[in-house]
């Protein structure tokens, strides 16, 4: 086995999928810029020239077209990989998306497998304005057919992108620009981790209790678990002990690790980069409410989100609308005050 090093997100990433595409010749990626420039969040960088331009395709500016191509190319037997510039594109595609990749596997009763790898960049938090900062993976959770995994950092981006190269279905692959390891970029230094040189896979539907406590749960995802994970540290001075759960994938959703960490400490606070409505923390304080059986709650569920307005490019109303560790941590001391009081 290969001794581990410290990768960027970017550079783990492009690392799977230069392995997979060394190890399958089907597999080959597809998208704007992703070539000569290597992607302009660095996901497929250095790819161009060992693979060339037949397997590192840069397209033309219609997402439509090279998206609907992708679908073609793997119901053909290939299997490609697409970047999405920013998720927020998705508006001029979602027909090749929704009708086409998420639908065709059931309409043909299975005969078309669509092994499409779809990924995109997400988030905000550095003045892109509102075409250029959203999240929106509860949008593809809502709709069937689609899987969605949203890594935190570079250990889980490679495992979980070569799980999806691998499946034989349509996978969504969120990575947060703030996360990436970009020189020009503010990010997460939590989100360089120690990744083996060898190929590995990380199964789908298994979220990761990233620190352990006693006292709240916090469920996040990406760029929102590292913001939890710093406002669990800030708690224990007042000792509150926080456990912080990275679910990894919304598509399939691991809720039994949720349930296990609540049932433990009797609270719950849902942190999330994507707007509160209809997101997934309603989804997944909904699936603990429907199996109250099997947790005793000691405070309302709480969730901290985006509200329904577009992100902001003034940088003072981005930092409001975006939830941050001060705002994780206050919003824990409040339900553990609010368990005293129940308890009271």
């Amino acid at each position: 086995m290969a001794d581990p090093r410290n990768l960027t997100m970017a550079q783990a990433i492009a690392e799977a999928i230069g392995q997979e595409m060394e190890r399958d010749p089907k597999v080959f990626a597809m998208g704007e810029d992703i070539g000569r420039y290597g992607g302009i969040f660095s996901a497929t960088s250095g790819l161009l020239d060992r693979f060339g331009p037949e397997r590192i395709r840069d397209t033309p500016i219609s997402e439509s077209a090279f998206i609907g191509a992708a679908t073609g190319a793997a119901a053909e037997g290939l299997r490609p990989i697409a970047e999405l510039m920013f998720v927020d594109f998705f508006g001029v595609c979602m027909d090749q998306i929704y009708n086409h990749l998420a639908k065709n596997t059931y309409m043909s009763g299975g005969a078309v497998k669509l092994p499409v790898v779809l990924m995109t960049a997400i988030g905000g938090g550095y003045g892109d304005a509102a075409q250029h900062s959203q999240c929106l993976y509860s949008t593809f959770a809502h709709m069937p057919g689609l899987k969605v995994v949203v890594p935190s950092n570079a250990y889980d981006a490679k495992g979980l992108m070569i799980q999806a190269i691998r499946d034989d279905n349509p996978v969504m692959y969120f990575f947060h620009k703030g996360l990436m390891g970009l020189p020009w970029m503010q990010y997460f230094e939590g989100a360089t981790t120690t990744v083996p040189a060898e190929p590995y896979t990380l199964p789908f539907g298994q979220a990761a209790v990233v620190r352990k406590g006693s006292d709240v749960t916090i469920v996040a995802v990406s760029q929102m678990v590292h913001k939890a994970v710093l406002a669990a540290n800030e708690l224990t001075a007042q000792g509150i002990s926080a456990e912080v759960v990275d679910l990894r994938t919304l598509v399939p959703l691991d809720i039994d690790t949720v349930l296990k960490s609540v049932a433990k400490t009797g609270r719950l606070l849902i942190a999330d980069e994507d707007y509160l409505r209809f997101g997934f923390s309603g989804e997944i304080a909904a699936c603990v409410a429907e199996r109250m059986d099997e947790v005793k709650l000691k405070a309302p569920i709480r969730r901290l989100a985006v509200p329904q307005v577009p992100i902001p490019y003034s940088r003072p109303l981005e930092q409001a609308v975006i939830p941050s560790v001060e705002r994780i941590a206050e919003a824990c001391v409040a339900l553990v005050g609010a368990g005293v009081k129940a308890i009271a």
